[in-house]
């Protein structure tokens, strides 16, 4: 019985320690669970579009974990999971003449692309949430479901948005974004 106690007080300890931990995770745990790599891109394209620098974050972070070179079963290339047809367009708007797809390879590109894009979404929606429901679900889906007057309509959308949500608070706490 001596030493049961030691041990279930031990046990305990351990148990209380880590809840704390997990519910008040320090900034450097945050920082390893949650990269910010191409932080100068990241920073400078939020400063050029006049976006949320936690919120570029957490939305790379959603769709490709920082890796550059990730690629969709649906065709989306790059940090900001951008579709070919959809950065092309990007690019003529902002003055590009040769685009080219493996340009979604490149980090500040792909970066400049998806925030420009971000930025459209939330001027033409006017609230984060729904400029967010519309870069993971489309515009074209968004629009039925405003016109429709219902609400995000796929349930792994509505996953989406709140998770980015999530992320932008983690983002703006671990680096001060």
């Amino acid at each position: 019985m001596r030493k049961v106690v030691p041990i279930a007080v031990l046990v305990v300890a351990v148990a209380v320690g880590f809840a704390y931990f997990w519910n008040h995770q320090p900034t450097w745990f945050e920082r390893i669970r949650y990269p910010l790599h191409y932080e100068q891109i990241v920073r400078g394209h939020a400063r050029n579009y006049n976006l949320d620098p936690a919120l570029l974050a957490a939305v790379i972070y959603q769709e490709s974990k920082f890796n550059a070179d990730a690629k969709s079963s649906s065709g989306a290339i790059g940090l900001m999971q951008l579709r070919p047809e959809t950065a092309e367009g990007i690019a003529i708007r902002t003055g590009g003449t040769k685009f080219q797809v493996s340009d979604l390879y490149n980090p500040e590109l792909n970066v400049r692309y998806g925030s420009w894009y971000l930025r459209h979404l939330l001027d033409k929606y006017g609230d984060e949430r729904t400029a967010l429901a519309a870069y993971n679900a489309g515009q074209r889906n968004v629009d039925e479901w405003r016109a429709d007057d219902k609400g995000i309509q796929f349930p792994e959308t509505r996953a989406y948005v709140d998770r980015v949500e999530h992320l932008k608070h983690v983002y703006a706490r671990a680096y001060d974004l």
